[in-house]
């Protein structure tokens, strides 16, 4: 029996009519035999509202978990209208919110951007919600919300009723997860900023980390942490009133969630000189030109007030260096290229860099302590790169590792080992 997971985001259910639509979706599914748990954000602007009434009225004295059990409000309405919409289509339903005995997501006490307790929320959903759809009901489960030990709302921060789709899913060992949403899927580009975009039939988990990491609204970079690689997972669009509808698929296994390695081979530093190139149009083009043609890889590129380096493998350095020089002597702002050789680049992945003040400290600090020198480091939101000597390369990854999985590691539960 096919087992899915809907989740449907607010502007899908933004009024009755949508409710009813989506709702009616559902019944489809549900009639042709399938158990399908649906996953509802708040409607609409709803829980801007709330928030903005909550800030008024107090002044902005309102504290963290008064305002998760506020915001959570938008929800919890949401899973009651739709189980109702539910119930009047001849489907049996049941709304799951966290005041519920049923309720299955378990986090820490980090109001506003509370961390999901895996194991417990998986033994949850497994005795709850489990066989609330093997028994023909279709639970109508709050996105965005969770509750701690002790009983109390919280909130899982931005993208949390994705986060909560993908999670229940890969708790339920679903076969599918369906976001629906006000766009037709993943883009080649924002259709709100360039001129006829095309829908993309499929994305890799890997590919829809890092342009949601950059921007694109379509899905939280932190849902993908809990796609399970053996589930299917589709974006569509709600107008359709159709779960089977044409949108992108995201393929493969969840990958980029957390990683450290190392590349396997030597690197060399060539770096070009010379006053105001950094604010001519063109010059890194020019340099990179020749060695694209010559089928040269660039690994990185660093620019500075009055130089820059690009990285190449080690075997091409010579080559690469002929080729910039011969660039150099006929440019009118570059006056010398030279090079460095035996450069290890290790590459450090984690979401949880994006919400960890000092990363960069923390990743740097054990690495100064055993004296291993950092030539350069590239930075971006989840995705750090040192290039380190190549000698010290083994130590500099094993202390990287380390330090990565610290920031990795999941929350526990304080307190009782069952909550509640």
């Amino acid at each position: 029996m096919r087992r899915i997971v809907v989740k449907f985001g607010g502007t899908s259910i933004g009024d009755g009519g949508r409710v009813r639509l989506a709702a009616n979706t559902v019944c489809r599914e549900y009639k042709r035999g399938a158990q399908v748990a649906v996953v509802v954000s708040a409607m609409g602007y709803a829980t801007d509202d709330l928030v903005d009434a909550a800030r008024s009225s107090t002044k902005g004295q309102v504290s963290k978990d008064e305002m998760d059990d506020i915001m959570a409000m938008g929800e919890r309405t949401s899973a009651r209208i739709f189980a109702a919409a539910l119930h009047s289509l001849g489907a049996k339903a049941r709304y799951i919110d966290p005041t519920c005995r049923e309720w299955p997501v378990v986090t820490n006490s980090n109001f506003g951007n509370a961390r999901i307790a895996l194991a417990e929320t998986r033994r949850r959903v497994r005795r709850y919600i489990l066989p609330l759809m093997k028994n023909g009901i279709i639970p109508v489960i709050c996105g965005f919300l969770g509750r701690d030990a002790q009983g109390r709302i919280t909130t899982l921060g931005r993208g949390g009723s994705d986060i909560t789709a993908f999670l229940i899913a890969t708790c339920l060992d679903a076969d599918e997860v369906i976001v629906v949403k006000d766009v037709e899927g993943v883009m080649s580009g924002d259709p709100s900023k360039v001129d006829g975009p095309r829908l993309l039939e499929q994305i890799t988990v890997k590919e829809m980390r890092d342009l949601a990491r950059y921007g694109a609204q379509v899905l939280h970079p932190r849902a993908l942490d809990y796609k399970d690689p053996n589930i299917d997972a589709k974006v569509i669009h709600f107008r359709y009133g159709n779960l089977s509808a044409r949108g992108t698929k995201i393929i493969g296994p969840r990958g980029g969630g957390m990683n450290t390695s190392l590349y396997g081979k030597p690197l060399a530093m060539l770096t070009i000189v010379g006053e105001g190139m950094q604010v001519r149009p063109g010059v890194l083009l020019e340099a990179a030109k020749p060695l694209s043609r010559a089928g040269i890889n660039i690994f990185g590129v660093s620019i500075g007030p009055r130089s820059f380096s690009v990285y190449v493998a080690e075997r091409e350095a010579k080559r690469a260096l002929k080729l910039l020089h011969g660039v150099v002597t006929r440019h009118e702002l570059m006056k010398s290229v030279t090079s460095g050789n035996n450069i290890a680049m290790i590459i450090a992945e984690s979401e949880k860099f994006i919400e960890t003040p000092g990363i960069i400290a923390k990743l740097t600090e054990p690495l100064a302590k055993e004296g291993i020198n950092i030539i350069e480091i590239f930075s971006s939101r989840a995705s750090i790169t040192f290039f380190v000597n190549w000698a010290d390369r083994g130590r500099a990854l094993k202390l990287l590792k380390k330090v990565v999985k610290e920031v990795n590691v999941r929350p526990r539960l304080k307190g009782p080992t069952r909550p509640w």
